[in-house]
């Protein structure tokens, strides 16, 4: 449960369902008028934070800078909207529409502390404890009916879509490439013996053995690789502008007469 002392910790701090998902920050806490003790505590919802929600404190924890309460977000966002009267306090069927929504026992709740279901609250820090008891304005004197209703604002939330990564890896081809080669070959050449040749022709021995040998070569291809930079490759986004229609609903009060004749041209 959530002390007096650790209000100043708890309003405009974060607050976070039971799945550590931020539900909104908190905004008032509310006492209750005979014990004194905080009772609710109204958190932002909604885009922008235009709604208020209201959740009990009373098995809410405080860590860290953030408060805690033992409801998911859902439950707290479809919480009834409830009006507080001028003098910051709840109503008696009010305050019985958020213990139905809760789950909680109202007669136990109602019984355990003693009081006709009103709570006080604090804003910004500062406590109302006097203890006195408030009832909703009834309009008694006031001949005129305030109708309200309900307005939609529309807003944007970025967030993430998914992600796109470069990857590189090494493959493997097969190239080919054309490269001409030489080689030597033998050719017997055979010449008559002449004049100018014959003095070369019988410097050897008239009659003998003899053999001459001739070493060939030839070209063969070799390979060999190198590493070279071809390109730079990074990824840009581009941002682009859809337009996207939102539906919603919200609720709107009527004024009906009983009792009093309408004018025809109306």
């Amino acid at each position: 449960m959530i002390t007096r002392e650790q209000i100043p910790t708890v309003l405009e701090h974060p607050v976070y369902d039971t799945d550590g998902n931020k539900i909104g920050e908190a905004r008032h806490v509310f006492f209750d008028d005979v014990t004194g003790e905080p009772e609710w505590v109204s958190v932002s919802t909604g885009l922008f934070g235009t709604s208020e929600s209201f959740v009990p404190i009373h098995d809410a924890t405080v860590v860290e800078d953030h408060l805690e309460v033992p409801y998911d977000k859902n439950r707290v966002k479809d919480a009834p909207n409830v009006d507080v009267d001028a003098g910051g306090h709840l109503s008696e069927q009010e305050e019985h529409r958020l213990y139905e929504h809760y789950g909680i026992d109202w007669d136990a709740a109602w019984q355990q502390a003693n009081r006709p279901g009103e709570t006080g609250w604090a804003r910004s820090g500062t406590e109302d404890t006097t203890g006195t008891s408030h009832t909703m304005d009834t309009g008694v004197g006031d001949d005129a009916m305030t109708r309200s209703e309900e307005r939609m604002h529309v807003g944007t939330e970025r967030r993430e879509v998914g992600r796109a990564r470069l990857r590189k890896y090494v493959v493997t081809e097969e190239v080919q490439q054309t490269v001409p080669v030489r080689r030597e070959e033998v050719r017997v050449e055979r010449e008559p013996i002449t004049d100018d040749n014959r003095d070369a022709a019988l410097s050897g021995p008239d009659i003998t053995e003899a053999e001459h040998e001739v070493t060939l070569h030839e070209e063969r291809p070799v390979t060999e690789t190198e590493t070279v930079p071809v390109e730079r490759v990074r990824m840009t986004t581009d941002e682009r502008t859809d337009e996207e229609t939102v539906r919603g609903q919200v609720r709107k009060e009527r004024i009906e007469t009983e009792g009093v004749e309408e004018p025809r041209d109306r």
